[in-house]
């Protein structure tokens, strides 16, 4: 093939394939999130085509992203209290866990009035 030629999209797949490059357009994508330190790019409607060669796979991404600050997700206990919370509410009072998780429920989560909640119980 001459320098400057296009190649029809048959004879790329063939070469593709000698070369051991596979490439699949994934299907139903509805939204693709890459996660930074502080902020998240949003890719909705994106079209992902995966690429393999040999052996390893990449993804690539065709669309526009959205910016947007990334929220810190806390590990949620039953109840969707934050076991931090949980936890802090124990060290202060002494309680058991269901109890704790019990007076943040009944405070709406707020840890401070958690506590107070279970020390004027035990007045």
């Amino acid at each position: 093939m001459m320098p400057g030629q296009r190649m029809n999209p048959k004879q790329m797949k063939a070469m593709m394939k000698r070369m051991g490059i596979a490439q699949e357009e994934l299907e139903g994508v509805e939204e693709v999130v890459i996660k930074m330190k502080g902020k998240e790019l949003v890719f909705k409607d994106a079209s992902v085509t995966a690429v393999t060669v040999q052996g390893q796979k990449t993804f690539q991404i065709l669309g526009t992203p959205q910016e947007r600050e990334r929220v810190r997700e806390e590990a949620k206990g039953e109840g969707g209290i934050p076991e931090d919370d949980v936890k802090l509410v124990m060290a202060q009072t002494g309680c058991s866990a269901s109890e704790a998780g019990k007076a943040l429920q009944e405070t709406d989560g707020a840890p401070a009035e958690a506590i107070l909640k279970i020390i004027a119980s035990r007045m």
